[in-house]
């Protein structure tokens, strides 16, 4: 099934929240070992099982497993292992972008039919121009993969570059308006497509224009939850299919994955009823939104 396919289906059936899985240091608990690779990989494991059946998408970041060495590594391909055979789509948080045959490395790592670290999309950075997309785009269309490219980010720097004007638009739309012909290539039978735009749910007056600009495009919104954005606004982009709004998911981390209520838990049992209840929480959060 195609990329844009399965992630339609995941949001129709569990709702549009992604559960980030970014280990930040000190952040796990001693239940698990604390901020070391067995750490690391003993929660996000346990993280995989309270999340299936509750959320249909995972966005590990692969810089809080990269901090751990080789041992983070390999913490990280038993996850994302644990997570296909959890049936849980994979969004690889990485932002890689460069040119050529290093492109093409990235590629392989992360959207290869036999890829070391198995993601169903891979989020990269287009700021070095199209031809440093294209070895992502092709390994998309070629294993039914997806591609995240960063539009309208949700920190706060992001003005400093994204929206300065180019040719009487802010940059970050020039950049969206330039991908229309790969947003078409990865459409599947949903008629969105599995090239992905990120864009915050700090700025929902940009995420509206976006969805103006790429109408087929599904959404990776970041920014909600810890961050400060509510439901609303990270939806704002969203486009309304019958009784809901569509068109992407939203991700959350640390309100999901480390709520106070889990880091105080003095028992697995306990940690596992925080988490599930902090993913039921923002799910809710979220459909509700979705109704309106």
């Amino acid at each position: 099934m195609n990329f844009a396919d399965r992630l339609v289906a995941a949001a129709d059936e569990y709702g549009p929240l992604c559960v980030g899985l970014d280990p930040h240091a000190g952040r796990i608990p001693d239940l698990f070992g604390g901020d070391t690779p067995d750490g690391v990989e003993a929660w996000g494991l346990a993280m995989v099982e309270v999340a299936k059946g509750r959320t249909g998408v995972i966005k590990p970041q692969s810089a809080f497993y990269e901090r751990h060495g080789w041992q983070g590594m390999r913490a990280l391909t038993r996850i994302l292992e644990a997570a296909r055979d959890a049936g849980l789509t994979v969004l690889m948080d990485a932002k890689r972008g460069d040119i050529g045959s290093t492109a093409a490395g990235y590629a392989a790592a992360f959207l290869a039919k036999d890829a070391p670290f198995p993601s169903d999309a891979l989020t990269v950075n287009p700021y070095m121009g199209l031809d440093t997309l294209e070895p992502h785009v092709k390994a998309a269309a070629e294993n039914g993969k997806g591609v995240i490219v960063l539009a309208r980010t949700s920190n706060p720097g992001s003005a400093d570059f994204q929206s300065k004007s180019l040719e009487g638009a802010p940059l970050f739309e020039r950049i969206v308006e330039a991908l229309a012909p790969m947003i078409e290539r990865l459409k599947g039978d949903s008629g969105w497509s599995g090239l992905m735009l990120v864009t915050g749910a700090t700025g929902p007056q940009e995420a509206r224009r976006l969805r103006e600009l790429a109408p087929d495009a599904l959404f990776l919104v970041p920014g909600y939850g810890a961050q400060g954005a509510g439901a609303a606004d990270a939806m704002s982009g969203f486009v309304r299919q019958g009784d809901r709004l569509c068109g992407g998911v939203v991700s959350a981390s640390r309100s999901v994955s480390f709520p106070p209520e889990a880091q105080s838990a003095s028992t697995l049992g306990e940690w596992r009823t925080a988490i599930a209840g902090a993913i039921n929480a923002a799910q809710a959060d979220l459909m509700t939104a979705a109704k309106r």
